[in-house]
């Protein structure tokens, strides 16, 4: 997978199909070269008001398509 043109960018979901940001980075363990985190930049009104990113871990990630949907309550 190129991390670049399959992750950043791209909306994140959450389990309720809200928008919660936008993967603006990615952490990689160094050693197996695995995408272990996103970084998301929240997008929206909360992004005009105060710069924030969350990072959100691979085991949240539900689904990788045009967007990015994460797991919900009933998936953990």
């Amino acid at each position: 997978m190129k991390v670049k043109d399959e992750l950043f960018g791209k909306e994140v979901l959450d389990a309720d199909i809200q928008i919660v940001g936008k993967v603006s980075d990615v952490v990689m363990d160094k050693d197996t070269f695995e995408v272990t985190d996103l970084v998301l930049k929240k997008t929206g009104f909360s992004e005009q008001i105060k710069s924030s990113e969350n990072m959100i871990p691979m085991e949240m990630v539900k689904v990788i398509g045009d967007k990015i949907l994460l797991k919900g309550e009933d998936d953990i």
